[in-house]
Formats: C-alpha cells, sequence, structure tokens
C-alpha cells in the first residue's frame, strides 16, 4: 500500500448492484435431503437418533467435494422414484414437489402426533448443491458443494475454472424440472447474470463449456501452440523430404 500524492481518480469504482432473482426450490426425485428431529422425550430421540445427527458437523464440514458430499448420502434421506422417504417411526411421506419448508410442516404434522407441539423441534434441508462440470473444465466432473446457496461463479471455480479455449459467452445449463430438463444458455460476460435466476445453481444442474472452433485446428490448447504444432509437423516433413531425396 502507497502512500499517494495526488489521486488521479475515484478510490473505488463500483457498479450498480443487482437485485438477487431466485426462485423456490421444489424437491425432486433423487433429491437428498436432511432430516433433524429433536423432542424432549429420551425415548423418541433414541427412535429418532438415526435422523438427528447433523451430517455437517462431521466429515462434511471438511470441504465440499464428492467424498464430503457422501455423508449426506449415507445419512440423509433420498427422494425416491415416487416422491416418497421414509421416516422412522412416522412412514412414508411425499416430498416430491415441496419446498423444504413445506416438508418440514409436513414432518411437524406427523411429530405432532407423539410430542406436544412445544416439546419438538424439527429442520428439514437439502444435502448440499450438487451439480456436474463438463466440456472445457480444468476438473470436469461431479461436486457437491456443503452450501445452501452457490453461484455459478463459484461451481465453475470449485470445478478448477474453465480453460482458455471455453466459450465463456456460450455456457449451457442444463437445469431438471418437475416437468422434465430445459438447456440454457449462459454469457458469463455479461454482468446482468447476476440479477437473474441462473445467477444461482440448483440442485443437479449441469454445466458445460463448449470449447472455441481453435479445437478443431488442431491439438494444441490455443492458437499459438496450435500454429506452433503445425509448423513444427511442417518442418519436420520437409527435413525428411530432403533426407531421402539426397
Amino acid at each position: 500500500m502507497q502512500e499517494l500524492e495526488e489521486s488521479t481518480g475515484p478510490l473505488v469504482e463500483s457498479s450498480a448492484k443487482y437485485p438477487y432473482s431466485t426462485e423456490e426450490y421444489f424437491l425432486q426425485i433423487n433429491d437428498i435431503v436432511e432430516i433433524s428431529i429433536k423432542t424432549t422425550s429420551p425415548e423418541l430421540n433414541e427412535i429418532f437418533g438415526s435422523i438427528a445427527n447433523d451430517p455437517s458437523s462431521s466429515s462434511a464440514q471438511m470441504g465440499g467435494s464428492q467424498g464430503a458430499g457422501d455423508a449426506f448420502f449415507m445419512n440423509g434421506f433420498t427422494i425416491d422414484d415416487r416422491g416418497m422417504v421414509e421416516v422412522p417411526l412416522i412412514g412414508e411421506l411425499k416430498f416430491l414437489g415441496l419446498s423444504t419448508k413445506q416438508a418440514k410442516e409436513l414432518v411437524e404434522k406427523e411429530v405432532v402426533k407423539y410430542v406436544n407441539v412445544n416439546e419438538f423441534f424439527v429442520r428439514v434441508r437439502l444435502g448440499g448443491i450438487r451439480f456436474s462440470a463438463l466440456g472445457e473444465f480444468f476438473q470436469s466432473g461431479k461436486f457437491t458443494i456443503l452450501q445452501n446457496r452457490v453461484t455459478i461463479y463459484e461451481a465453475i471455480a470449485f470445478a478448477g475454472d474453465l480453460t482458455s479455449i471455453a466459450k465463456r459467452d456460450q455456457v449451457l445449463l442444463i437445469r431438471q424440472y418437475p416437468d422434465g430438463s430445459q438447456i440454457h444458455k449462459i454469457n458469463l460476460l455479461d454482468r446482468n447474470l447476476l440479477g437473474s435466476e441462473f445467477y444461482f445453481l440448483k440442485p443437479n444442474d449441469m454445466i458445460y463449456a463448449e470449447p472455441m472452433k481453435v479445437r478443431e485446428l488442431g491439438a494444441g490448447t490455443n492458437l499459438v501452440e496450435t500454429l506452433t504444432l503445425l509448423t513444427t509437423t511442417i518442418t519436420a516433413i520437409a527435413l525428411i523430404l530432403t533426407l531421402v531425396n539426397n
């Protein structure tokens, strides 16, 4: 940090604020949810003990990778093909199409049959944000970030960032909806993305980064490397032909 004699411009330049545009997420088949039920009854707590553990307090806190997400897979509840989850003592509950708040209220309606309304606590939340990164990423694959909200830029950074030949203005986001999947073309260079509904990832999103046309010209990762490779190849062929002719 320097003590400047004379400032040549504003100390800080800030853009306009882009209000968040978030859509409420509704649970889908294969989503993993954490259900915690704690009561004032030691007997009921023992029954609900298998689901009262918080996976994020164990090895899940050590990161946000595939391995960390396994804690939720082992301790959480996967919504089956019928949209149901099976909770100890309570039985099957239909979570498909509900928000986590609605799912919480559904569990509370069942727990109140065993405990007074002021003598228990219920929490329902998603087991992290799972997404896939394919194409021009330095680390493509399936990932889990143990946060409630993840931006598309955080997801890209988690996958090692995009390569130098990725089309940053034409990234494809494949998003699942209760009635099917839809492809959205995202321009990462447009700051208006910050105020769109695609700024935050949703569970099971898939990000595909398409390569630029330069990839078709050769094996280099950019135009300079490709031209260098071609020049080296042509020089080698010319040298071989010269030696053969002599």
